[in-house]
């Protein structure tokens, strides 16, 4: 049995790049749905795949969250992982799609689940705004603030791996990837194509693709003039191996496989371990992510 990849709104499930990897699982909203048929839901799910890993962004309402704690709560299990992700809604789907991807192979369920933080760092998330009056999931100074007042004036922002904000047609540019991306685009109300034939360029972009935008990217965001984008590894051999290069090592409380320094199933921490190895072929590919650890 393959780890179930569960989401919160269809907009968080992309399309799978190829025949091989799995649909994500789209949970009814509380609203559409009863208690007693959302507990028959997921019980299901779990039977049927063993283990389950949602993967949701911050941000998401309220409602949502609690009927997910309260479902894995009534159920009282250990296999169902839920996964707060302090990513856009857009990046967060690419993280999914990726979870995707590796769930057909051989990682264990705690292993797949604790490798989300990992593969966040090697996200680069952003968006194009017409104001970042509203933004407040990073840091805006004053002068950007006023001028987001000036008509016409858009701002490229970066919310991860290192927040960033530059004001489009200045000198300043967004700190890309120093690794093979591609690069994936929502266009939202705000007609640009600033991210397609500028960033795009400065970027290690080897394809440019377009997806719907996320239903939560507007509240994110705080505007709904915007065009989301994200860049992130496309090779699926290459996110294996990245996994793979780390140290697995055993939940101390609930017995299961991680990487990292948290269960992502019980969110029992972990000691830091005293290496970690690192597969050869990986670095070649992917240049680590400095400034941040998700250790």
């Amino acid at each position: 049995m393959s780890t179930a990849i569960a989401v919160t709104n269809p907009g968080l499930a992309l399309p799978p790049p190829d025949r091989h990897t799995p649909a994500a699982h789209v949970l009814t909203p509380p609203d559409r749905q009863p208690l007693d048929s959302a507990l028959t839901e997921l019980h299901r799910l779990v039977e049927q795949h063993g283990y389950v890993v949602t993967v949701y962004p911050t941000g998401t309402p309220l409602p949502v969250v609690q009927r997910m704690h309260m479902v894995r709560s009534l159920l009282e299990s250990d296999r169902i992982a839920l996964l707060e992700m302090d990513l856009p809604p857009l990046a967060t789907a690419i993280l999914i799609r990726q979870l995707r991807q590796l769930s057909v192979y051989d990682f264990s369920p705690g292993v797949l689940a604790s490798a989300a933080r990992l593969l966040a760092h090697y996200v680069y998330a952003g968006a194009l705004l017409n104001s970042v009056a509203k933004l407040d999931r990073v840091p805006v100074g004053l002068t950007s603030h006023a001028k987001s007042w000036v008509p016409g004036a858009q701002f490229g922002v970066l919310a991860n791996p290192r927040p960033q904000l530059v004001k489009v047609g200045g000198s300043a540019k967004l700190a890309g990837p120093e690794f093979a991306t591609h690069l994936l685009v929502a266009q939202g109300q705000l007609t640009s194509d600033w991210v397609r034939s500028t960033l795009a360029t400065q970027w290690p972009v080897q394809a440019v693709q377009e997806a719907e935008l996320p239903a939560d990217s507007a509240r994110w965001w705080g505007t709904g003039k915007l065009v989301e984008f994200a860049a992130a590894i496309p090779d699926v051999a290459t996110l294996y191996q990245l996994v793979n290069s780390v140290q697995v090592r055993q939940c101390r409380w609930c017995g299961l496989e991680l990487i990292g320094d948290r269960c992502a199933f019980c969110a029992a921490p972990t000691p830091p371990p005293e290496n970690q190895p690192v597969a050869g072929g990986v670095v070649h590919h992917v240049a680590p992510v400095t400034g941040r650890s998700w250790d």
